[in-house]
């Protein structure tokens, strides 16, 4: 669920149309069969499902096409001014997607797909390491605000959810998070009533996939989705219990009911304060996804500045059953377009009044980049904007590339500042600050790309750099050392991860188990490679570092340490297909004890390495994945929508 947003798009995507069962039935009674042959039976199905869907879908997305790939227009050059610092600096970040990488394999994040669809699967040191990032910025940014644009989480499983909740809450700033189409929905895509439907296949594999160490056991009828995944009105419920009791409560703040349907609507009595007002609506049962919560957020004064800026932080994923369903018909995964309802609109009415009469500039900032808002959205939030009588300005993520664009809304400009991602390269956040030119009518937005070393980066090279000379620095190893390392990991992952054939054969279904030998065998792979750099990691340190020894491998492992359990899995060989899952179940139930403790580890150096490894994992990943399938992410693509430059500014034309 990765991605730029034609990725995202597809990430983890099922075909519009599945094979057969009847034909793929026949085929397997025809034993002994060869594996290809069941594949090719199989793929004939779905190609010839996929041109049925086409066919009667065909106008459908003729229409849709022109909303989903608009490519944005950098701002033209900026005229000079007389610009008044308005705020101190905040930092502005995106797309962390912490990922769950132990549950129950899936068709929907196989590493088959991968080979299709790029980033369906990261490499290992994303799930294993990838949150270290987000806390090398809270930590190196200690006193200045963060907002969060949203996809914090991945499948949106509660471990997810949990892992980031101890990173937010180790940091001494105040911050807020808008939620992101990850944040609720199973991959971002799949908007599947779960919650009380566990027998459902679609909620089924979404509590499987969810299910921490695959640890899974007993009748499964009796099992409570909710122990395992977090659906939109419980991610927001979740947010809202940190916010009002986590280790900086929120005065005024009380913790939403549990369950329900529920108005939330608060104010702050801290003048001061960075999180001004709070409006949500949760809703419960099969219109869970359509909850909201929006943000109204004071940024801290420049000295004398004089006017207050403030951030109106949207919710741009209501997404009701009716949209889910189209947009999946549409051959469009339901998170990928964002939709504001008029609710929404409505809750939020009364700040843009009250910013309106004292003089206030309103910058709005949502997960989704305005050209993936629906028609409809951007109507309604344009409808807002022009009530405005200054500068328009919006921050969003999702896209996982970063740019500037300028937009018209009538006869006026809205300037848009597209943050990059913490998942993906580039790996890069965004210090922003802003000012004011009063005779001119025009706002300054400048945003430093972050990290540098006191220049902004020119390049990718300088970027990771930066990285390199910030981070990777303070691990005691050389950068080349670690990109060794990673090089030969995120190879073997790419290399070994399966074939578009077999995807859609492993997705025929639980009644094929050939299918399921092949969706476990490819599971095992990526486990494989989390527990190579598992190993690598230990072997690193184990001599060095004393908190690296006390980490202790499953009680299955029995007496053996870290690396001789690793190499026993490793060089295990089931004869069948419950050999196969047990086996599967032992590698990730290894990976999830280890992964849990990695996050007790306190040394600064072992923390610089593991986000080290972060980092060099997603630009190897990058640099071995050809240019024209890296979905304008790629260099050349990012520079032509300016990606480098650091400030623009928008006046009232």
């Amino acid at each position: 669920m990765r991605t730029t947003k034609p990725m995202k798009l597809r990430r983890g995507a099922k075909a519009p149309g599945f094979p057969n069962p009847a034909l793929a039935r026949q085929a397997l009674v025809l034993q002994p069969l060869r594996r290809a042959s069941a594949i090719a039976t199989v793929a004939r199905s779905v190609a010839l499902a996929v041109k049925r869907a086409l066919c009667g879908f065909g106008a459908a997305l003729l229409v849709t096409g022109c909303a989903q790939f608009i490519i944005p227009t950098p701002p033209p050059s900026d005229p000079s001014g007389a610009f008044m610092p308005l705020t101190k600096p905040i930092i502005a970040v995106g797309d962390t997607q912490e990922h769950e990488p132990t549950g129950f394999p899936t068709h929907d994040n196989d590493g088959a797909v991968d080979a299709y669809v790029e980033v369906a699967q990261r490499p290992p040191g994303q799930p294993l390491f990838g949150r270290r990032i987000l806390e090398w910025v809270l930590v190196h940014h200690p006193s200045e605000p963060v907002i969060h644009l949203g996809d914090l989480l991945d499948m949106s499983c509660r471990s997810e959810i949990d892992r980031m909740r101890a990173v937010f809450s180790a940091a001494t700033q105040p911050s807020a998070i808008l939620p992101g189409n990850h944040d609720g929905l199973m991959f971002g895509i799949f908007n599947h009533p779960v919650v009380g439907k566990v027998l459902e296949s679609a909620g089924h594999g979404w509590y499987r996939a969810c299910v921490r160490g695959a640890r899974e056991d007993g009748d499964v009828t009796r099992l409570n989705p909710r122990d395992a995944v977090v659906d939109k009105r419980e991610f927001i419920t979740t947010y809202l219990n940190f916010l009002s009791s986590g280790p900086r409560p929120i005065d005024g703040l009380a913790p939403p009911p549990a369950a329900g349907d529920a108005r939330i609507s608060w104010r702050s009595r801290n003048p001061d304060g960075f999180l001004e007002a709070i409006e949500a609506n949760l809703f419960d049962g099969h219109g869970y996804a359509n909850s909201f919560i929006a943000q109204k957020l004071r940024l801290p004064a420049a000295a004398g500045a004089a006017r207050r800026v403030v951030v109106i932080g949207l919710d741009t994923n209501q997404v009701d059953a009716l949209v889910g369903t189209l947009d999946a018909l549409r051959s469009i995964s339901p998170g990928d377009i964002g939709h504001i309802r008029a609710d929404q609109l409505e809750a939020i009415a009364p700040w843009v009044d009250e910013a309106r009469r004292a003089g206030d500039i309103i910058v709005f900032a949502g997960h989704h980049n305005w050209n993936r808002l629906s028609f409809g959205s951007q109507a309604r939030l344009g409808a807002v904007m022009a009530k405005l009588d200054h500068p328009l300005v919006y921050i969003s993520a999702h896209t996982h590339t970063g740019y500037w664009a300028s937009h018209r809304l009538g006869q006026r400009s809205l300037l848009e500042l597209n943050v990059s991602s913490l998942s993906d390269w580039p790996i890069a956040y965004r210090r922003i600050q802003f000012a004011v030119d009063e005779e001119a009518k025009r706002l300054k937005v400048t945003a430093e790309i972050m990290p540098h070393l006191g220049a902004p980066p020119r390049d990718d090279e300088d970027l990771l750099r930066a990285w390199e000379s910030t981070v990777c620095a303070n691990t005691g190893y050389t950068a080349s050392k670690i990109e060794r390392e990673v090089l030969d990991i995120v190879r073997l992952q790419k290399e070994s991860r399966g074939s578009l054939f077999e995807w859609l054969y492993e997705g025929v279904g639980e009644w094929c188990q050939p299918c399921l030998q092949s969706l476990y065998e490819s599971g095992m792979r990526y486990q494989d490679a989390m527990l190579e750099a598992i190993d690598q990691f230990y072997r690193d340190f184990a001599d060095e570092a004393a908190e690296v020894r006390t980490l202790r491998p499953p009680a299955s492992c029995g007496e053996r340490p870290v690396s001789a359990c690793i190499a026993a899995l490793r060089e295990a060989r089931p004869e069948d297909l419950d050999a196969t899952i047990r086996l599967f179940k032992e590698k990730a139930q290894f990976v999830d004890v280890i992964n849990r403790q990695f996050d007790g580890l306190k040394d600064s150096r072992l923390r610089a390495y593991m986000t080290c490894r972060a980092v060099v994992s997603a630009r190897i990943d990058y640099d071995l994945t050809p240019d024209d399938r890296r979905t304008g992410r790629g260099e050349g693509n990012r520079r032509a929508l300016d990606f480098f430059r650091t400030e623009a500014t928008v006046g009232m034309d």
